[in-house]
């Protein structure tokens, strides 16, 4: 066999698939094996049959072989079997192997003809048998069978192809020489996934039943439809055969006998039949086995270290001891504070790169959303204008007034501080939103004890929602004392005198922070014509004075400049189509913002990316569109309002007064805000859950109940002990094997293209003068009882390609002159029989 010192590889491999195999798909690992690929009637399962020498497959109509068959065949000095679902359990009797098959076939895909990708695994030891290890697949079909699926040939080639496509597998592609060799479906299966030709051998079958007049000979000598590993032929038993309970044995002997006599075959009758193929198979193997083995090793110790601290977690683990659920209680707690604390606070160490934290979604409301919130609630200039000017007329009442009212400012102010409650009782429940969400998180780690977790959650949720209540009393208490006094003393507040000298550019000047950069990232336009190329992703710089994009973050080519003045932002409804979050800025004076465009439409990822970007323009001076919802009657009332000097001047007094006293008002509000919800909501849950949490989990019932692990942690660390045991076991048996053998190199590469192409491989191209009519290129057959042709050696005489020359006799029917050769002349006793 030419492998002395590697017998033990093929069982090591057996010892690794059952192992595998009982552990379920956890260790998704590539054992080296040999797949049995052909059509339907190919002759696949006689093949294995004449391998095992019993009756032991299903037969019948259709498709046979309905799951894979992980067929382990072992050489033992005793005859049995024994299956992996039935471990134990010996047959002796393969009849009643044969049913049990049947039996567990259907007991998967029921009695209506279908599949399913489950193998069966089945070991037969026997002194008649060569150590290998074969998968059985179903044969390729073209039309489903009773109640099989339509797309039954696409189900056998998928599960086909989940096999033959791992590197680690070798195809035997068994295709029966009576049809067309060029267009073999176990061929072009193979050329898919091993184009090369490094891990496929042929079988030819059924040479027996070939049309007179024609033979494989060229193609067992891998002369046509060449092969990397070449061909190798098989004899089988007739259907008659089969039913007449023909023993395998005498099947095995008249295989011998067809090819001794056969004048095409005899010479090469050595490397030909059931036996060869069983030694070429299993040195195939065992020497495919030494090449994966650094790669296999490689792969078994990178799972069995990814395994290795779970494993020790779980080993001496006893689910019911009241001791280990106390302390793994106090444990799971301890965890979840330091988790919620760090998520809040933020931490050095297994930084999330993903994305936002709880802290910095937090940090990202009080920062921007929050007074994002705020300027949205400014009024619209004429509105405002036109309530100042009826809340002085209103206090003059009758009487026509020389001074401007102090009364009007603080009614307007006071009415601006009122709508300041919605955008901080918004804040209130954004921080909350993600206090919950970060307490979720935090109890992802609970999942192993689903009572646990449910307790947790519900506890401090609750303490949350309480705590709500109380942060958004004190920040309703935070506006109404800014609505009990308005202090007009305040060193901020610029006074009547200065209020009247003010121009209506001084805000302007002031709030122009010189060109200072605010905010830069990437930003796709999203109103660009298809024509012009369609939406376009640009690198944008923010200043306080202009919004300007590059082609990239270098900042070299820059595209175009959009001065900030008239301009505004509104929300934009996001498009069925797209998943993006859209926003356009316009300008309030209707004029283009962007070449053609009248506004400009940004998208971003996300929702949170565009509550950042509109906060970065609120700071630049770029404020949201107002919503205004007036009436038709109070629009036209408003649009024809109309003062006269005196009143516009105190009008204009009053507006500059709000304006100074409504920003002191809204930096205190900014200040302050933020820090009552951390006072009152954040370090308070902060606290409970360090000092309260566990209390209230002991309180809250049965301890040992709320530590009952799941099924599915339980299922889990069963299957980790059992797959880190089979893995520990699978190096500790690879590490005695030796790796020392005696093997034949790789056959040189060969013209493959073939495959697939046009059809030919049964019949040559009918037969020109100077060459015999043959199935490849061999010669016809003689007739029966003719001696062997003079050129020809015995059957085990040296390997003759004499009869492939153009000396060649021209009429197929003649015998070939002799030739002078170097051989000697075959034996005239030697005939064939008839």
């Amino acid at each position: 066999m030419g492998n002395r010192g590697m017998e033990d590889l093929i069982p090591l491999v057996n010892r690794l698939q059952d192992a595998f195999s009982s552990i379920g798909q956890a260790c998704n690992l590539d054992l080296p094996q040999i797949a049995v690929v052909g059509g339907q009637s190919a002759g696949k399962s006689s093949v294995l049959e004449n391998f095992v020498g019993r009756d032991f497959l299903p037969r019948g109509s259709g498709i046979v072989t309905r799951r894979p068959l992980v067929l382990q065949l072992i050489s033992a000095n005793a005859e049995w079997a024994e299956f992996l679902h039935c471990k134990g359990k010996k047959f002796t009797d393969f009849d009643e192997v044969r049913q049990e098959i049947e039996g567990e076939t259907d007991r998967v895909t029921g009695a209506n003809k279908g599949i399913s990708p489950i193998p069966i695994n089945l070991r037969v030891y026997s002194p008649h048998v060569l150590n290998l290890t074969l998968i059985d697949l179903p044969g390729i079909t073209k039309v489903p069978v009773g109640d099989q699926p339509a797309d039954i040939e696409q189900q056998i080639r998928d599960m086909i192809m989940q096999f033959i496509s791992r590197e680690s597998c070798l195809i035997l592609a068994v295709t029966p020489a009576n049809t067309d060799l060029a267009n073999s479906d176990a061929l072009k299966l193979a050329k898919d996934v091993d184009p090369q030709g490094l891990r496929t051998i042929g079988v030819i079958t059924k040479l027996d039943l070939m049309d007179e007049g024609t033979d494989a000979r060229d193609v067992l000598e891998n002369k046509l439809l060449p092969l990397r590993r070449g061909y190798i032929g098989v004899v089988n038993r007739s259907q008659k055969d089969i039913e007449g309970k023909k023993d395998i044995k005498a099947a095995l002997e008249a295989e011998r006998k067809f090819f001794l006599s056969h004048p095409s075959y005899r010479h090469m009758a050595e490397k030909m039949g059931t036996p060869h193929l069983q030694q070429v198979l299993n040195q195939q193997l065992t020497n495919h086995i030494r090449d994966t083995l650094p790669a296999f090793r490689s792969k078994l110790q990178a799972q069995l270290l990814a395994l290795d601290k779970e494993a020790e977690e779980y080993r001496g683990y006893r689910p019911d001891d009241p001791s280990r659920k106390t302390k793994q209680l106090l444990q799971m707690v301890q965890q979840f504070s330091v988790d919620f604390e760090k998520r809040i606070e933020g931490s050095g160490d297994q930084v999330d790169t993903v994305e936002l934290s709880g802290g910095a979604k937090i940090n990202r409301v009080f920062h921007e959303r929050f007074p994002f919130e705020l300027v949205k609630m400014e009024c619209d200039e004429k509105e405002m204008r036109r309530e100042i000017s009826y809340a002085i007329k209103n206090i003059h009442g009758i009487r026509t007034g020389l001074f401007t009212p102090d009364m009007a400012f603080e009614a307007i102010v006071k009415k601006q501080v009122v709508k300041l409650k919605e955008p901080c009782i918004k804040c209130v429940d954004m921080v909350i939103q993600e206090l919950i969400n970060t307490v979720r998180q935090c109890s992802n780690k609970l999942e192993c004890f689903p009572r646990l977790r449910e307790e947790t959650e519900r506890i401090v949720t609750s303490h949350i929602r309480d705590r709500e209540s109380r942060a958004k009393e004190q920040v309703l208490l935070l506006i109404d004392l800014q609505l009990s006094y308005i202090n007009t003393n305040h060193e901020d507040f610029i006074g009547f005198a200065s209020a009247q000298q003010r121009s209506s550019q001084t805000n302007k000047s002031q709030s122009s922070a010189g060109n200072q950069v605010i905010r830069k990232g990437w930003l796709t336009i999203n109103n660009i014509s298809i024509i012009k190329g369609g939406a376009k992703e640009y690198w944008f710089v923010l200043t306080a004075e202009s919004l300007s994009w590059f082609k990239d973050d270098e900042e070299k080519e820059k595209k175009y400049m959009l001065p900030l003045d008239n301009l505004k932002v509104r929300d934009v409804e996001k498009s069925f189509m797209s998943s993006k979050h859209i926003f356009s800025i316009f300008n309030t004076e209707s004029r283009n913002v962007y070449k053609d465009n009248r506004t400009l439409e940004l998208a971003c990822d996300s929702q949170d990316d565009v509550d950042s970007w509109k906060s970065s323009l609120l700071r630049a001076g770029v404020y949201p569109e107002k919503t205004i919802t007036v009436e038709s009657e109070t629009t036209t009332a408003t649009d024809n309002f109309s003062m006269d000097p005196q009143l516009e001047r105190k009008v204009e007094t009053i507006r500059n007064l709000v304006d100074s006293y409504m920003a002191i008002v809204n930096k205190c509000i900014r200040d302050l805000i933020p820090k009552t919800i951390m006072h009152l909501m954040i370090n308070n849950v902060k606290d409970f859950i360090n000092a309260e949490l566990l209390a209230c989990l002991y309180s809250a019932g049965d301890q040992n109940a709320l530590m009952d692990e799941s099924q599915e942690q339980a299922q889990r660390r069963d299957e980790v002990l059992r797959t880190h045991q089979a893995l520990k076991e699978a190096l500790a048996i690879i590490g005695d094997i030796s790796t020392s053998t005696i093997t034949t190199p790789m056959p040189p590469p060969v013209d493959s293209s073939w495959v697939g192409g046009a059809a030919g491989g049964r019949r040559s191209p009918p037969p020109s003068p100077t060459a015999p009519r043959r199935m490849s290129s061999g010669q016809r057959p003689a007739p029966r009882g003719a001696p062997p042709p003079p050129n020809r050696p015995g059957p085990l005489g040296p390997f003759n390609n004499s009869a492939d020359s153009p000396q060649a006799p021209s009429r197929p029917n003649r015998a070939p002159p002799s030739i002078p050769s170097r051989r000697p002349p075959p034996s005239p006793t030697r005939q064939a029989p008839p």
